[in-house]
C-alpha cells in the first residue's frame, strides 16, 4: 500500500515553529495549490484554491524556520495522517495533515518578480533541499552536504543508463 502526497504550492503565511521540551522542532505550514480552468458555460477563467496543512519535524522544521517566508513556493512530499484531539470544551475533533518527508524550496514571489525585471535581480542565493533521511544529521549549515555524500558530478553518475 502507498500513502504519499505531493504538494507544489505557495506558503500562505510564515511557518509556525514550536520547540518541544525534548528539543525537537516542529513546524506547521499552510500551502495553497490553485487549479485554474475555463468554465464551459461562461468562458471565464475560474480558479479554485485548496489549502494544505503540512507538519515538518526536526531538521525540516529548522530549515522551514530559517528559510521559508509567506509567498515562497515549495515542493513537499510526505504522507497523509489523520489524528484526533480534544478541544478546550472536551469535544473530540479530527484533523488531516501532511507529514512532510521531503522539502524543496523553489523560490519566492520576490525571486520571480526580480527575474521578470533582470535589472533589479540580485545574485541568486542557494536554497537547501532537505529530505527526511537528512533530518537527524547534525549539520550546522544546511547548505553543506553531509561528509559521506558523493560529489554531484562523480564518476558513478556516468554509469547511469539514462
Amino acid at each position: 500500500m502507498i500513502n504519499k502526497a505531493i504538494i507544489l504550492g505557495n506558503l500562505g503565511a510564515d511557518p509556525e515553529v514550536r520547540h518541544l521540551e525534548n528539543g525537537v522542532s516542529v513546524a506547521t505550514i499552510n500551502v495553497a495549490t490553485t487549479e485554474t480552468y475555463k468554465d464551459r458555460n461562461t468562458g471565464e477563467r475560474v480558479s479554485n484554491t485548496e489549502w494544505h496543512r503540512i507538519v515538518l519535524w526536526r531538521g525540516l522544521a529548522d530549515v522551514a524556520e530559517k528559510y521559508l517566508k509567506k509567498g515562497d513556493q515549495v515542493y513537499i512530499e510526505g504522507k497523509i495522517e489523520t489524528r484526533q484531539y480534544q478541544d478546550q470544551a472536551g469535544v473530540t475533533k479530527y484533523t488531516t495533515e501532511i507529514v512532510g518527508r521531503e522539502l524543496k524550496m523553489l523560490g519566492s514571489r520576490r525571486d520571480r518578480d526580480q527575474s521578470a525585471n533582470p535589472q533589479q535581480a540580485a545574485a541568486p542565493q542557494a536554497q537547501p533541499q532537505v529530505t527526511h533521511a537528512q533530518q537527524n544529521a547534525t549539520v550546522e549549515d544546511p547548505l553543506k552536504a553531509p561528509a559521506n555524500a558523493a560529489p554531484a558530478n562523480s564518476p558513478a553518475d556516468d554509469d547511469l543508463p539514462f
